[in-house]
């Protein structure tokens, strides 16, 4: 295609949604994303793609598991990524406000089309729906496009642990960040912490 041809070429169809059961035709794209994710050094623990069986038992684990709320991202109908929420258990009265957004991940062929950001904001919206006051994320610190993000989206820094993970380079520092979902902040707190 031409430059001036290109101009006219349709923008990808995005869409991000909260879902509670697999196809098997979504399973395999899941899949075929998280195992791209992976290779691409962002596979939110994993090093290299496990067994396909693994992976296909772990998607299925995660809709199974009842504080846990699966998101995906479609670009042009097809999985090309995904994000978690983590309700904490329910006998942790004392951090019941606060929510874990974890295991996200989009395809490197499906970056730049908005589903990070998408799939941060629909867990978000999501985690404010069922109450949530705060929303915490960690992240390894060689994943600069999405600290950029979180950061663009008003998740703040609180913490650093210099073991956080190891790869084939050896350690990687993690990042902590949270973020306020209501407008006044967590019930009960000032500025300097507990009231």
């Amino acid at each position: 295609m031409t430059g001036d041809q290109s101009q006219f070429a349709p923008k990808p169809a995005t869409l991000v949604e909260h879902i509670t059961a697999l196809s098997v035709g979504d399973l395999n794209d899941l899949c075929d994303a998280a195992e791209a994710a992976i290779i691409d050094g962002g596979g939110f623990g994993w090093l290299t793609p496990p067994p396909r069986e693994t992976l296909e038992a772990y998607w299925r684990g995660t809709l199974l598991i009842p504080d846990r709320d699966l998101f995906v991202g479609r670009l042009d109908g097809v999985i090309a990524g995904s994000s978690q929420l983590h309700r904490p258990p329910r006998n942790n009265e004392a951090q019941s406000f606060a929510c874990n957004f974890t295991t996200s991940f989009v395809a490197p062929w499906a970056r730049g089309h908005g589903l990070a950001r998408d799939l941060t904001q629909i867990a978000e919206n999501h985690a404010r729906k069922l109450g949530f006051e705060v929303m915490n994320l960690d992240v390894r610190e060689t994943q600069r496009a999405a600290i950029r993000l979180y950061e663009a989206l008003g998740f703040q820094k609180f913490g650093e642990h210099p073991y956080y993970a190891r790869t084939r380079d050896g350690y990687v520092r993690g990042l902590y960040y949270f973020k306020n979902l209501s407008v006044t902040g967590p019930t009960g707190t000032t500025e300097g912490g507990t009231s």
